[in-house]
Order: C-alpha cells, then structure tokens, then sequence
C-alpha cells in the first residue's frame, strides 16, 4: 500500500511538472519612450540575386515595388551576372545580357539593350542599384569554353569565371558601361549608386590569383572614376570569414593602402567601402532543424576586426555583401533537410536576430556598417513552396518580407528598453541560440508615435510554450489618456501563407481563388483589431504570448 502511495506520488508530481513545463514562460519587458537610444539604421534594406533577367520578369516587378515601399529611404539592389554573355534566358544561378561581345576582327561590339531592361525596373521602382562589376564576358575570357553552366549539375564556376585577356579591353568595357547609365540616368543619379568589383574572388567565382584579382580591381574602378567622377567605388566581396577569406580580405586592404595600382602606376586604389559575406550554417539534427547563427555571427565579427585593426580603413564603411542563414540560395530541402526553414517564420526570427547581434557587434569594433544584404528575390516557374531562399514564391510573400515590412515600420529614433531575456550579444557569437530562447526587442519612435518590435528566436525549431510577455511602456506623452494600438504578427497563423497552402492540400498550381488566400495570407497581418488602449500617467501595459520562431510588431500612436 506503502509502495502504491510513493507510485501516486510520483505521478502527481512528474503530472505537475508537465503541467508547470506547458505553461507559458513570462517575460517582463520595458521600453522607455522619453530615452532615445541613438538612431535605428536602415542598413538592413538591401537586397540581392543571382538571376538579373528575374528582375523584369511580372513577379520580379511586382517583388521590387514591394522592396521600395518598405521603408522611406531607398533601398539598394544587388545582382550577378551584369556583363555576362548571352541571350538573356534564366536559369537557377545563371543571368546574362550579352553587353559586350566582339567582330570577326576583335573589335568590340557594345549592346545594352538587356541591361537597360534591367537598370529601367530599379530605377522606374524607385530602387539604388548597388552594382556589382561582373562577370567576364565570353569575348575576353582567358578560358572561355565552357561557358553557361547548367546548376545543379557539374559544376557553375566556367568561363565567366576567370581572368579577362585583354585588361585593356575589359578597362574599356567598364567605361563604355559607366558611361552609358550616367547619360541614361543622370549624373546626379549615378553619384548615389554604390559600385563593386566582381563576386567572391577569393573562391572559385574568379579563376585567377589574388595579384590579378587587385589588377582588375585597379583598372575597373580607374574605369568607373573616369566615366563617373565622384562615384562610390569598393570591394571586395570576399567570402566570409574563413581563416582564407581573412588573408584575402586583409591583402586586400593592403593592396588599396600601400600597393602599386595597376591601372595609375600611383601607390594604392580607390576604396569607399569594403564589403564581405558572412553566411550561417544550418543543420538537421534529430529531426528538427537546427540553425547556426553562431557561425555567421562569428564571420560578421572577424571581418569587422579585420577593418578595424586597419589603420586607413578603419572608418570606412562595412557592406555585408551576402548575409544569410547558408550559402546556396538556389539549393531545396529536397536536396538537403537543412534548407528547410526557408518557407516557415524561423527564416524572419533567425535573421532578426541576426541582424540585431549584427548591430550591436558593429557598435563594439567602432565600425561603420552601411549595408546588410539579404541575398533572397524571387525564382520564376519553379513549383509552390517548393523551398528556395527567395522573399517571395510565385508572387506569394512569404514570412521573411513581412520581418523587412515590420523593420520598415520603426522610426529612426531608437529607444532605451529593459529586455532581460534577450542574450548576450557575446555568447551568441559564442555558443549561438542553443539553451535560453533570445527574447529581443528593437523600439523606436516618431512624433506622434512608439514602434516596438520582439521576437521569440531559438536556433531549435521544436514545439515549446509560448513566452508570456508583459510589456510595460513608459514616458508616454503626460496629456495622452489613450493610444491606438496595432499589432502585427508573424507566426505560424499569421502572416504565413505557407500554413495556409499546406491546410488546402499544398495544390501544384492553387486555383484562382486559393492564389488570391496565399496573396492575403503573405501580407502583414494583425494580431488583433486596432482598437484604443488607456494611458495612465505616461505609461500603459500589454500582456501576450509570443511563440518560439514569432515575431511581434506593436505600434501605438496618438
């Protein structure tokens, strides 16, 4: 009997334990609306692809007239395969424009024809490109056959990959180009476009050595000044950041410092702003997936040592030039489980984190970050959902615009908050997001009004309770009594056309009306009705449960 009652015992407490384990986990929060905190950057509205003949195709179009209405300030555009040879038909990682091209007597032959189509839809949209100086057109290849590659298979790196034949020849292309988009543009226009040299030469993506690589930089960039005088010109868009990539990267700085120019003959090169790619390492454990943001943090900070530890490029400005959970856009879960955050909430959690510790690590080295890019757009006539990293799918937003619609929401006037637990920005480089949930919050304010964002990130993607958040905001006006509240959601029920299409059967294609359920579904949506909220004295509270992987944007205004 003895024995039966220490049984009942037991069960009663593990039933206590579950029940205690179920219950949401509370989170006090405090933001203060009379203690600015510096400003909130816009770095985070750049955007980048592999496929620049994606850019005006209808859903392409339709993409980037979305990126230019989330936020006031403009934002940049990054595309591959701006100078590549050929007929202008996409593929998965391949783009072309057949620009340059030559005669039977090896006279160049310019035609921008393609590239007006593409340069027109950013600037009609109301987009900066951010234009990158590549790749080597077949004409001027040193190794010119193979030529289009056919991703995924064998292998992408071919002709357009490697060194030019003639650098005078390629000098000369990069003016003709230049010049041709300051007549089309306007030099005024121009001046506020930034300009790289080439993708990732410290890999494959170019087939010469370092030498030739800071030869080609000299010259493109001796080619853009003439044509553009003033222009913003960098590089290198090194990978980032490996043991190798930090070699390249700090040669690099040395070459723009003290080297010999290429191009002038003069000491050093042209650099406004120095850019890399620091990429996440994702994985599938235990059947669940498992993120790595640790990695990225970790190539975000060695590259911002490296700029720092420079006694001519210290200030200078930081573009992260990819920045991203992995390194293959184009790759599915089919082929590997670990892409399979793309289409769920995890890939707008993961990087608002990321691009909060992103943030703070540029405030700890004293650097200057300009740009964040997020290398995602759109892949034309590929199957619903399938799971590319893109920002949207057939048209459908998925969950992670709707983080860059909730950034483009905050005001520029950062606040002070209390947000005990949220990490440290340390042992998220460290040991990534893999005990305590990162509970973080980013607020902001306008004249009449408070922005507040939080979000609920864990590198494990497995089924917990919700966080219970007790959100407490003070230093509100003294003569307001009420606010208009707005709160928008991403989670698994909202904003998350994903869910929606998998309840209706994931249909290849939907009908005409399940289309126009996943386009409402891939808007930002409300948690709740806007409705008006008392204010006692400069201070109001709100209470909600946030879930792992969710994301929370309260608005208040009065």
């Amino acid at each position: 009997m003895i024995r039966s009652w220490k049984w009942i015992a037991l069960g009663i407490l593990l039933s206590t334990a579950a029940t205690l384990l179920a219950q949401p986990t509370p989170v006090s929060i405090q933001v203060h609306a009379d203690r600015p905190a510096g400003t909130f950057p816009t770095s985070w509205n750049f955007f980048g692809y592999d496929e620049p003949n994606y850019t005006y195709a209808p859903n392409g179009q339709k993409l980037l007239h979305e990126i230019a209405g989330l936020s006031p300030t403009p934002a940049y555009i990054r595309v591959h395969n701006i100078l590549t040879t050929g007929d202008g038909s996409p593929s998965l990682k391949w783009g072309s424009t057949n620009a340059y091209t030559e005669d039977a007597n090896g006279k160049p032959v310019y035609d921008w024809k393609i590239i007006d189509h593409i340069f027109d839809t950013f600037h009609d949209s109301g987009l900066k490109p951010l234009v990158e100086i590549g790749f080597m057109p077949e004409a001027l290849s040193t190794h010119p056959e193979p030529y289009r590659h056919n991703f995924p298979n064998g292998s992408i790196f071919t002709g357009w990959a490697y060194p030019p034949k003639d650098y005078n020849k390629w000098s000369e292309l990069v003016f003709q180009f230049a010049k041709h988009l300051r007549e089309r543009y306007g030099d005024a226009e121009v001046k506020t476009w930034l300009w790289e040299v080439w993708n990732e030469p410290d890999i494959e993506y170019w087939k010469g050595t370092h030498e030739e690589y800071f030869k080609l930089y000299d010259y493109s960039v001796d080619a853009v000044l003439r044509a553009i005088p003033g222009a913003k010109v960098g590089g290198p868009d090194a990978t980032g950041i490996s043991e190798r990539s930090a070699q390249f990267l700090t040669e690099f700085l040395q070459h723009c410092d003290t080297g010999r120019n290429y191009a002038t003959g003069k000491q050093g090169s042209p650099l406004e702003f120095i850019s890399y790619h620091p990429k996440g390492a994702p994985a599938w454990q235990e059947g669940h997936q498992q993120m790595g943001l640790s990695t990225q943090l970790k190539a975000v900070e060695r590259g911002f040592k490296i700029v720092a530890a420079s006694p001519k490029w210290r200030n200078t400005p930081i573009i992260l030039g990819e920045f991203d959970p992995d390194g293959c856009a184009a790759c599915t879960p089919q082929r590997d489980p670990r892409f399979g955050y793309r289409n769920i909430p995890l890939y707008a959690a993961y990087t608002a984190d990321a691009i909060s510790h992103t943030l703070a690590l540029a405030e700890r080295q004293h650097v200057k970050l300009e740009g964040i890019v997020t290398w995602a757009f759109e892949f034309e006539n590929q199957p619903y959902f399938v799971g590319y990293r893109e920002l949207a799918n057939n048209g459908v937003d998925k969950p992670i615009f709707n983080l860059f619609r909730m950034l483009g929401l905050l005001a520029n006037e950062r606040l002070d908050v209390s947000d005990p637990a949220a990490l440290n920005t340390e042992q998220v480089v460290n040991d990534g997001v893999r005990a305590n949930p990162d509970i973080r919050v980013i607020a902001a304010r306008s004249d009449h009004g408070v922005q507040i964002l939080v979000w609920n990130y864990h590198d494990d993607d497995v089924t917990v309770p919700p966080a219970s958040i007790e959100l407490t905001i003070d230093g509100l006006p003294k003569d307001a009594q009420h606010a208009l509240l707005q709160h928008f959601r991403v989670d698994s029920d909202h904003s998350n056309p994903y869910a929606i299409w998998k309840a209706m059967g994931s249909p290849q294609p939907p009908t005409q009306d399940q289309y126009k359920q996943l386009e409402s579904a891939g808007q930002l949506q409300l948690l709740t009705s806007p409705h008006w909220i008392a204010v006692d004295h400069g201070q109001t509270r709100l209470s909600f449960d946030l879930p792992r992987q969710g994301l929370s944007l309260i608005e208040l205004s009065w």
